[in-house]
């Protein structure tokens, strides 16, 4: 007979209580309806920035504080540097963690990390999708909105319409016309 199966335990960096309730009742917001971001994820990034974000007057300023914007370095007309801004910030870690878990999510931030990875690396996908995840959140505190789950065949929709419209766009300024083939012929 085999011994009787321990009882799991919970993780060592787990809170010992439930935390989506309290957070949001005290936020007012549920920073968890976010894919990716999780109850210990949320309690990070609210420990870490506060419930006042008249500190930051727009979200461009969020996102500089966070270390997740291009830090654009040119003199003399010379581009020196174009890496982000090195930061001990728990927040923008915590972000960059859970940018880094929607590589397989089938939503719209996954589809876009999916996409920024092919473009750009993995490095760089992962402070893309930081970045866009920490807009979120701003938008979230600042104002109370609720976030708006978008799945992924609606952005890769979006994405597309956008695409044509930019190769359109083009080809008029190159002076051509750009025409959808028919159904049948996919050449």
């Amino acid at each position: 007979m085999p011994p009787p199966a321990r009882p799991r335990k919970r993780g060592g960096n787990q809170p010992a209580f439930a935390v989506r309730e309290p957070l949001h009742r005290i936020s007012g917001v549920d920073l968890t309806q976010i894919e990716g971001i999780d109850e210990t994820t949320s309690l990070v990034i609210l420990s870490e920035i506060g419930l006042d974000m008249t500190r930051w007057p727009t979200v461009k300023h969020f996102t500089s504080w966070l270390g997740l914007c291009p830090h654009h370095r040119v003199s003399g007309g010379k581009v020196l540097s174009r890496r982000t801004k090195p930061c001990a910030n728990r927040a923008a870690t915590a972000l960059r963690l859970a940018a880094a878990c929607l590589s397989h999510s089938q939503s719209a931030l996954g589809a876009f990390f999916r996409r920024m990875k092919a473009r750009m690396g993995a490095p760089k996908a992962i402070t893309a999708t930081a970045h866009k995840l920490a807009r979120l959140i701003y938008t979230m505190l600042k104002y109370g909105t609720a976030y708006v789950r978008q799945g992924m065949d609606e952005y890769e929709q979006h994405y597309r319409d956008r695409m044509v419209k930019h190769m359109a766009r083009r080809a008029k300024a190159l002076g051509y016309t750009l025409v959808k083939a028919p159904e049948g012929n996919p050449a």
